[in-house]
């Protein structure tokens, strides 16, 4: 019998990959295959000719779909009387296929005004959305799921599955939070007054830190007259009367473990804060912390991720990151940190750069734009009457482009010469003397389909490149000898950027264990799938 043949090189080396690695390879494939695409502003539909731009086999079918054919080409659900060439099925498939799995968005289409599962005092001065998300950091877990990979054992006999961060706190003995980019503190009052943890928060605006410390003391205030009652009427998530600390800084991205705080914007008169981490040995009393960031923006999160690898005090790390056109990439001067990409793996694949359009895309809401196809909804119009602007626009004056105009936030409830009489005057036009009711400004206008057609593409591809960033982040912590994973912990269509990387220096199979499940907030009883984490903890016992 003849000898089996060998793999060749380059088999042999996507074989010796890691499955994360060889997503991302074929992310960046599929990306390059579609960069044009992926590039391209929305704005420039009719400046650039996109539409023209398309494979010709997609047009014919892209310009006669309805929106619900749309959304069902966007969801993988199908759609109507829709009949789509084979390469575009083909390119829609792959997208989904490679993006990292979002959890169900439910059937609620928006989050409840107030989370039942939050104590009232808690719920002051919150918006439902983030609400919401203290609420799915929260709130206690449902029974396992029988589905789970059995590299994520639920303990025999356990008890339902308390919130994430108090079972990082419960897995790794730290009882001091660290919260990075804490805003107005409202995470970090849950943490401190709900859960009883020690909570320092760090905000680089000394205004939210004033305004965080505020409402800490209104919520003493309040909880002091409570007792004053005698607590005749004791709440089922009672509070304990201990404030966080806050402190005004930011992460220095340059200095990773070490003393990483920099003054405030606007500085303040105080004294210079000192770092909660109590430099690279532990927190002020010795021990380990952990560190979480809630929609951490830009460049704070890679920061984040590298203070953990580089500070033996952060025992683990929970993170959502969002701005991902923020980020920092090549080029840039020395000295300056890269926010993508930070490992070495996918810095060494071929066309793993990302334009500032592309990390864009990459901050979708997806389920959102799926509910307005569905809906057949009118702000579906914005893209195609900013289009047509951006022609009006360049025709007058080439040297204005792409303008940050805000017409108003109700500019898809107005018609064309409206919206552009209040869109010309922010670029320095006089609406006067550009014609709005020409033949060619109508004839843009009836092409809002395809201008519909041509975002929901967009759309398509813009979950991948969110994963490639995310998996950048992932392998950046593997490669540290970490164990992570991903998980889709909030309601995708109420908080879009969802997914929470965790990482810490222990293995996370106790702490992941159960948290696939949850129960949608508000008033269903029914558990909510939230799909299946993300694990990168391969190998674990």
């Amino acid at each position: 019998m003849a000898a089996a043949p060998h793999p060749t090189p380059h088999l042999q080396q996507h074989l010796e990959q890691s499955p994360e690695q060889r997503r991302a390879a074929d992310i960046i494939r599929l990306l390059m295959l579609y960069r044009p695409l992926l590039d391209a502003f929305v704005i420039d539909f009719f400046t650039d000719g996109l539409w023209a731009q398309l494979p010709p086999a997609w047009q014919p079918a892209l310009a006669s779909a309805t929106p619900v054919q749309l959304a069902g080409l966007l969801g993988g659900r199908g759609g109507p009387g829709a009949a789509w060439p084979l390469s575009l099925l083909a390119f829609a498939a792959a997208a989904r296929a490679l993006a990292f799995p979002r959890g169900c968005p439910g059937r609620s289409l928006r989050p409840p005004c107030q989370s039942s599962h939050l104590h009232p005092l808690l719920r002051r001065h919150v918006k439902p959305k983030k609400q919401h998300e203290i609420q799915r950091l929260g709130k206690v877990g449902a029974s396992p799921n029988p589905l789970r990979p059995p590299n994520f054992p639920q303990p025999p006999n356990s008890p339902p599955s308390p919130q994430l961060l108090k079972r990082l706190s419960q897995a790794t003995g730290c009882e001091r939070v660290v919260d990075i980019g804490a805003g107005q503190g409202h995470l970090s009052r849950f943490l401190a007054f709900g859960l009883g943890l020690s909570v320092t928060t760090v905000e680089s605006d000394g205004r939210l830190v004033g305004l965080a410390e505020r409402f800490d003391q209104e919520l003493l205030r309040e909880l002091g007259k409570t007792r004053g009652l005698g607590n005749k009427r004791p709440s089922s998530h009672p509070l304990t009367p201990r404030a966080p600390q806050h402190v005004a800084g930011c992460l220095d991205p340059t200095a990773p473990g070490g003393e990483f705080l920099l003054p405030p914007n606007p500085p303040g008169s105080g004294p210079a804060a000192r770092n909660p981490l109590g430099g690279p040995g532990g927190s002020e009393d010795g021990g380990q912390v952990l560190v979480t960031g809630l929609h951490a923006c830009g460049d704070l999160s890679p920061a984040l991720l590298c203070h953990f690898a580089h500070s033996p005090a952060v025992a683990a790390v929970a993170l959502v990151g969002c701005c991902y056109m923020k980020l920092s990439t090549i080029p840039q001067p020395p000295g300056c940190p890269l926010g993508y990409p930070l490992s070495t793996s996918v810095a060494a694949l071929p066309g793993h750069q990302l334009s500032y359009r592309a990390r864009e895309a990459a901050c979708h809401a997806l389920e959102e734009y799926e509910g307005r196809l569905r809906g057949g909804s009118p702000h579906l119009r914005a893209h195609c009457y900013r289009a047509v602007l951006e022609s009006l626009i360049r025709a007058a004056d080439p040297a204005k482009r792409h303008l940050g105009l805000q017409p108003g936030r109700k500019a898809h409830d107005l018609s064309f010469p409206q919206y552009a009489n209040l869109g010309l005057p922010l670029a320095g036009l006089d609406p006067a003397g550009i014609p709005l009711d020409s033949g060619a400004v109508g004839a843009m206008l009836e092409q809002q389909h395809k201008v519909v057609a041509f975002c929901t593409l967009g759309q398509l591809l813009a979950p991948a490149v969110e994963t490639l960033i995310l998996l950048d982040r992932v392998l950046y912590l593997r490669e540290q000898g970490f164990h992570c994973a991903l998980v889709p912990l909030f309601n995708p269509r109420f908080s879009p950027r969802n997914l929470v990387l965790v990482a810490a220096r222990t293995p996370l199979a106790t702490v992941l264990a159960g948290l696939d499940k949850d129960s949608e907030d508000g008033d269903s009883s029914k558990d909510e799938d939230l799909g299946e984490a993300e694990s990168c903890t391969e190998g674990q016992s």
